[in-house]
């Protein structure tokens, strides 16, 4: 008897063991990559059905069988233990694989990805072409957790408007209701954070959703998809779809059955989604989020530490690809030289290196050809007459990769290309400007409004910039990149083109 029952269970622990290294996965399994929750759904089905499959045998009563058992009674006992056990792993695989929509039906699908090692944050940083350190990359996908937890609520405060008519005795309703299917096109710089800001209000709004990537960043987009998909989202309520933007792209731009789209991407490539939503019949509503050259204003009362601390990480953290960088440090006369001074102090302690190194800050470039793009835009100043008092090299690490040190420009005016032209880099150039006055107008000087800046202890400054710095969104004493996600985000004049959602 107890040879018998050591021969079935050692035959099932083979059964399932067979089973699970003939899945195509099994080996990301022993290497750790897998998920766990994915093993023990493995591992309890297997068990499950090799138990029932034994019971079902049992209830045969083959007469080989019963006697090798010892008995009747011996058999029946060993098959209300195999019931047992059946039902135990039954249930128990069915825990395992709807824990996650239980969750989600309590709106409980953000604390996944704000883990601390969410699942898919590997595909946010991994990839050697980030251009931010690994606590950036972390918390970029802590952040699209906390985004779809802000629209979560959202859900709930749906509201209309009931007003009364000039009409006598007619009433009027104000509804709101989806726009339809609405298409995404997103860039590399920012993989998962931007994607979730503009899926999670279009999703929270009754929308359908057409997700396009960027090229460069396909693991990002495929992992923030996944996330939400196993977390309980319907089927065809999000669409993954990847490509060449001109190609692709171009085929959401022309679809008569996308009602909207949604772009974040360079000026020239803006302005093509915008006309071609408008040349499409029928029309579709666009939204648009674009370039920046974005001011940070450094008057003369600024306190010396929190101005630089504000420049140096807006304009070149990220590797400075981003749309909200500061790239124009207007810095006032009195203050300009410690000013200069203390930059390239804090700029010797900036370590250039692999993303996902401990102790980095700056990672590589994306990519040769924005490599490229910067060391062109490095040798225009120049060549303008702009003076580079730090960084611009090319540097080698240990790991390969498109590594620059930041590069610092003084000696520049507002009318110099690196002041007018975004190079979307760790390249910044300082305009020496007499008063607040002249601070302002050059601030102001731009085809650009998307974000600015004013490092001040005057509360009469730091007002009046606030009221009158073209840009859409205003810091003081603040770096001019990094926004929360609870507020509107947009520009003016050639940064950001129309609405569809609340927040882009």
């Amino acid at each position: 008897m107890e040879h018998i029952k050591r021969f079935f269970w050692l035959f099932l622990l083979a059964l399932s063991g067979l089973w699970w290294l003939t899945d195509p996965p099994a080996l990301a399994t022993l290497t750790g990559l897998r998920p766990w929750r994915d093993v023990l759904m493995q591992v309890t089905g297997v068990l499950g059905i090799g138990v029932m499959s034994a019971g079902m045998v049992l209830a045969l009563r083959p007469k080989w069988f019963e006697p090798r058992l010892g008995g009747l009674d011996k058999m029946y006992r060993l098959h209300k233990w195999l019931g047992i056990a059946g039902l135990v792993l039954a249930i128990s695989h069915w825990v395992v694989a709807q824990g996650p929509k239980w969750l989600s039906g309590l709106g409980l699908i953000a604390p996944r990805v704000r883990s601390p090692r969410p699942e898919g944050a590997d595909a946010a940083v991994s990839f050697l072409q980030s251009q931010r350190g690994l606590a950036e990359g972390i918390g970029e996908a802590g952040r699209a957790g906390q985004i779809f937890a802000f629209f979560a609520g959202e859900c709930l405060r749906l509201t209309g408007e009931a007003l009364p008519s000039v009409r006598p005795g007619v009433g009027v309703e104000i509804t709101r209701e989806p726009v339809g299917i609405v298409g995404m096109i997103t860039p590399w710089n920012f993989p998962i954070a931007i994607p979730a800001w503009k899926i999670a209000p279009a999703l929270a709004y009754g929308n359908w959703v057409v997700f396009l990537p960027a090229d460069l960043v396909p693991g990002s987009a495929w992992a923030l998809v996944d996330i939400l998909q196993r977390a309980g989202l319907p089927k065809g309520v999000l669409n993954l779809v990847m490509g060449r933007g001109s190609v692709v792209g171009q085929a959401l731009l022309q679809h008569k059955d996308v009602h909207a789209i949604s772009f974040t991407g360079s000026v020239s490539t803006g302005r093509k989604v915008a006309e071609a939503c408008i040349a499409s019949s029928p029309m579709k509503k666009v939204q648009l989020e674009m370039g920046g050259k974005n001011p940070l204003v450094v008057l003369d009362d600024a306190d010396l530490k929190t101005a630089v601390e504000a420049a140096v990480t807006g304009a070149f953290f990220s590797t400075g690809q981003r749309c909200t960088a500061s790239s124009r440090l207007i810095v006032q006369a009195g203050i300009h030289d410690k000013f200069v001074e203390a930059c390239i102090e804090r700029l010797k302690g900036v370590v250039v290196d692999d993303a996902l190194k401990a102790g980095t800050h700056i990672g590589p470039v994306v990519d040769q050809s924005q490599l490229d793009q910067d060391l062109k835009y490095i040798q225009i100043a120049k060549d303008e007459g702009g003076k580079l008092v730090w960084g611009g090299e090319l540097l080698n690490r240990e790991t390969p990769g498109f590594y620059l040190q930041p590069a610092l420009f003084t000696q520049t005016t507002n009318a110099m290309r690196i002041s007018r032209e975004e190079v979307f880099g760790p390249v910044a150039n300082i305009i020496r400007v007499k008063d607040y006055e002249e601070a302002l107008s050059v601030a102001n000087d731009t085809e650009f409004g998307l974000s600015s800046g004013i490092c001040t202890t005057s509360l009469k400054h730091a007002t009046h910039f606030r009221r009158n710095a073209e840009a859409g969104m205003v810091m003081v004493n603040l770096a001019t990149a990094g926004v929360d996600y609870h507020v509107p985000f947009g520009g003016r004049k050639g940064s950001s083109y129309g609405s569809i959602f609340k927040v882009s």
